[in-house]
């Protein structure tokens, strides 16, 4: 039986979608799975190789805000005060003591992850410029959810600590929420893009076998559908294909293909009684995971596949707040193994 699709929808509702010249993405219209990632790769191959150097001067295009400010992912506060702001040029790294002291060059998939090789080592869908001082602090260690253990807390949230994903273990970085998409759609455009090189990248925690371990790619799935691109990502997609490299990322451009290629092959089987139980009580959504103790995602779909709620459960039994109108849900529970039941309110 072919497992419930979770993620439908085309366009969600408020995404902003970037505009990609007539007949771009032609050679890979109706294509699905792997034959779609290939058909990308051909697409987006032979991107010119900007220097290291010339990131500097690439950054104050691609990451510049409406003020003229460095749009630093790891220190900005969306519809708030950022702690501190950068100037391009001036402020570039350098050498730092402490948060705000000045940017660098964020590999946000590490160098030591690829070996250093040429063309991701510059390659702006996964580079950001970044506070020195967090940069530092993020290292070589991958992104992830950060439970109560946290090492060290950045000033706008986001935070290296123990990772609690289920499937993630150690250290890892969560960067706020406002970023996670864009971060998402960058390992999948690396994945893409760099697709008979990832094979040999054996020092990335986060790959297997030239594709990504089954925690990383659902992790990645669910920042890329709870952070929808964003106008930001379409400016940027824009300048870096006609100012710089003259490729794009595509799923910036058609965030749809992500399901595509990596949302076909989850794992997950719908549920019997016996391995979830799901029951309402007024506006709370119970579950009972039986036996199971460990730490899991739940989250709530509509059948539309849009992402309504969700929370981690801890225990074997719990409820989540739900005030979603009458109708049929689509519950996923993460866990040691995936699972979904369709629930109707």
């Amino acid at each position: 039986m072919r497992p419930f699709p979770l993620f439908v929808l085309l366009v969600l509702p408020g995404v902003v979608v970037a505009q990609p010249p007539p007949g771009y993405y032609d050679t890979a219209q109706g294509l699905t799975g792997e034959a779609l990632r290939q058909a990308l790769h051909d697409i987006i191959d032979d991107h010119a190789v900007l220097a290291n150097s010339a990131l500097w001067s690439a950054f104050s295009q691609t990451d510049r805000k409406e003020d003229n400010t460095v749009w630093d992912i790891y220190s900005d506060i969306p519809d708030g005060t950022p702690p501190y702001t950068f100037q391009f040029v001036v402020d570039q790294c350098g050498q730092y003591d402490g948060e705000g002291d000045c940017f660098n060059r964020e590999h946000s998939f590490p160098q030591s992850w690829f070996n250093d090789q040429i063309g991701p080592s510059t390659d702006l869908f996964h580079m950001y410029p970044t506070d020195g001082w967090v940069n530092q602090k993020r290292a070589n260690w991958p992104y992830g959810v950060v439970g109560s253990s946290v090492t060290y807390a950045a000033d706008n949230g986001g935070k290296l600590g123990q990772c609690i994903y289920p499937g993630c273990s150690g250290l890892a970085f969560e960067p706020i929420d406002a970023y996670k998409g864009d971060l998402a759609r960058g390992y999948f455009y690396l994945l893409t893009r760099y697709k008979d090189d990832v094979i040999n990248w054996t020092t990335a925690p986060v790959l297997e076998n030239g594709n990504f371990m089954p925690w990383a790619r659902n992790l990645l799935l669910e920042w890329h559908q709870a952070d929808p691109v964003s106008a930001k990502e379409v400016a940027r997609n824009n300048t870096i294909y006609s100012n710089l490299q003259g490729n794009r990322n595509p799923y910036i451009d058609n965030p749809q293909w992500v399901e595509q290629i990596w949302g076909t092959d989850v794992g997950i089987r719908e549920t019997t009684a016996n391995d979830l139980r799901l029951w309402w009580d007024g506006d709370r959504l119970n579950y009972d995971r039986g036996e199971v103790t460990s730490v899991a995602h739940l989250r709530v779909f509509d059948v539309a596949g849009g992402l309504i709620v969700q929370q981690l459960a801890t225990g074997p039994k719990g409820s989540i707040t739900f005030m979603g109108a009458p109708g049929l849900y689509v519950v996923r529970m993460d866990g040691q193994e995936p699972s979904v039941q369709r629930i109707l309110r």
